[in-house]
């Protein structure tokens, strides 16, 4: 018997596990992979929509990320395993599941212990009525002809005070997460809800946040120590024809294999192109520098088979293995004088003395200049940005995206630091939007903390309240939008309730409500609240004249097919 639906472990070490994911078409829906994972080789398509409601097919290829319970739609991929079922993205869901059922809003905690206390009391207050009328106010303790006995209006407030509605007052809560849930939002609880509501500022980190993460090779640049003609010149913008060609053929030669985002962008620019033979003998690295590396290339038409010296990595690290401060100074002063200036990430390849500048970008997500704009323009908050890059690249991204305010050059404590002072100065709420190791202080201190899920750090999932289960920040306007919408919606429950209350309770101890209405009124009063709650589930506005708006607009759209309609049959039924 042929098996044609299976998944083998390739390899099990203590540091990874590899798995291959293999599916036939017969058995499309049901293989799904158990934890998170990232392709280590081939493609498919699959489905996350478990995760985030997006019913669209995702295309995964190799060094793409999938996560717990992704279902293989078409294809063949070899797997390797990132974290257990304890940390993967679907044990974190059933974990905050479970948070979520312990942790209720203050709101609702309140109500709980104030309807236990007040159940007591109109119990209390009922057998008082039932007992007492008849010797306060001349009432029958049976009904009569003429008057309502004590018992019957007793029943009345007994029914008629009985606080079913606020009980389900706090149901808004419980709305708002499920209608969170479809978008691919995941609350700790109710009570974070309130905590959106009350906050006025919303901080965001900059890389993998506000920018894909994944840097993109922008140019190469000859920079120092390269020939024109039978010269050297320490300043230029090309030499020979191919020493561009050249370069990216060392440095992708050098970065073959890497996980590091500069080699990852030169090695993927590198792809497809007509690049002479080089191959790496000898190879040593420095973490956090750059690397050095004894190369044979044997292709090059300026080498001709020739031993070559290369290293890569930061300005800093190229300059500090010249062997004079010169020149030194001469290479610092060629970076300056760059053609394409100094906002991008760069990185520099130092081969037999000639200095090549590659200059790199992180580009931001889309659509991150339409949520910024909504924050500011529709939600009224302040935002700004808090990251750990030097100041031209947070000035660059952060005009880019529309923010104005910008705190550079930061360690986690300092970003922790301004978090407190920032939530101290302001009186109110403090969002912080991240997803690194380093934004965990941050994001433990804020008034709410958020996290993109599909590229976060354990450590930021653990200490966050809210987790976007979509790989972009859309989610952050939702999420207030619908904080104040709920908070909104259980005041008036509350409102709605007492008022029942009350306009059922007195006139039944005056005996002027039949307890046929007392108990319409009162269980009127619960299906309005229920009623009034389930508006949690609908998309939620910035303001009433918004709702307004839409609501006239839905009613006008309405009509006008009303119309159609109507005028379609008279022209069928009219007479030929």
């Amino acid at each position: 018997m042929m098996i044609i639906c299976q998944m083998f472990l390739i390899c099990h070490t203590e540091a990874s596990l590899f798995m291959m994911w293999k599916l036939a078409p017969t058995f499309w829906s049901q293989l799904a992979v158990p934890v998170d994972c990232e392709v280590f080789h081939g493609s498919a398509t699959i489905t996350i929509e478990h995760l985030t409601g997006e019913i669209k097919p995702l295309e995964a290829k190799a060094g793409d990320r999938i996560p717990g319970g992704a279902r293989n739609l078409d294809g063949r991929m070899i797997v390797k395993v990132l974290k257990t079922w304890k940390e993967s993205t679907l044990s974190r869901i059933v974990q905050l599941t479970e948070e979520a059922q312990l942790n209720k809003p203050k709101l609702q905690r309140w109500l709980d212990e104030f309807g236990e206390q007040y159940s007591k009391v109109v119990v209390v207050l009922s057998v008082a009525i039932a007992v007492l009328g008849p010797f306060l106010f001349k009432w029958p303790f049976i009904s009569t002809a003429v008057c309502r006995g004590s018992i019957y209006r007793a029943l009345g407030l007994m029914v008629a005070a009985s606080p079913c509605a606020l009980a389900v007052a706090p149901l808004a809560y419980a709305t708002a997460v499920s209608s969170c849930a479809r978008k691919g939002i995941l609350l700790k609880g109710g009570q974070v809800l309130d905590a959106l509501a009350s906050c006025h500022t919303v901080a965001f980190d900059k890389t993998g946040t506000l920018t894909t993460g994944g840097l993109m090779f922008k140019a190469i640049e000859p920079i120092y120590g390269h020939i024109i003609g039978n010269k050297k010149t320490n300043f230029t913008s090309c030499c020979v024809p191919n020493c561009e060609v050249e370069a990216l053929a060392v440095a992708a030669a050098m970065e073959k294999g890497t996980t590091h985002p500069i080699g990852r962008a030169v090695v993927d620019h590198s792809i497809g192109k007509d690049l002479p033979s080089v191959s790496v003998e000898s190879f040593e690295y420095f973490p956090g520098k750059g690397l050095i590396a004894t190369l044979n290339s044997a292709e090059s038409g300026t080498r001709g088979g020739k031993m070559l010296k290369a290293s890569l990595g930061s300005i800093e690290f190229i300059t500090s293995l010249c062997k004079s401060e010169v020149k030194s100074r001469m290479i610092r002063a060629a970076v300056n004088a760059s053609s394409y200036g100094t906002d991008f990430v760069h990185a520099a390849l130092s081969v037999d003395e000639k200095v090549t500048l590659i200059h790199l970008e992180d580009r931001p997500r889309p659509g991150v200049l339409d949520v910024i704009s909504e924050l500011k323009d529709k939600a009224k908050v302040r935002v700004m940005m808090l990251t750990g890059d030097h100041k031209l690249s947070a000035w660059r991204v952060a005009n880019a995206v529309g923010i104005n305010e910008v705190y550079c050059s930061l360690k986690p404590e300092d970003k922790l630091n301004h978090v407190k002072r920032i939530s101290g100065d302001m009186g109110g709420g403090l969002i912080m939007v991240g997803e690194g190791i380093n934004d965990a202080p941050a994001l433990a201190a804020a008034t709410v903390g958020i996290v993109l899920a599909h590229r976060a750090s354990a450590t930021a999932i653990a200490v966050a309240d809210v987790l976007l289960l979509q790989d972009n920040i859309s989610g952050v306007p939702f999420s207030i939008a619908k904080a104040r919408q709920t908070t909104s919606l259980v005041k008036q429950n509350v409102a709605l309730a007492l008022t029942c209350i009350i306009l059922a309770s007195l006139p039944s101890v005056l005996g002027f409500l039949p307890l046929w209405l007392t108990v319409l009124l009162h269980e009127g009063g619960t299906l309005l609240v229920c009623l009034n709650s389930i508006r949690a589930l609908n998309d939620p506005s910035w303001s009433w004249g918004q709702d307004l708006r839409n609501l006239i607009g839905k009613l006008k759209s309405k009509l006008a097919l009303l119309r159609h309609n109507a005028t379609s049959s008279t022209i069928q039924t009219a007479p030929l």
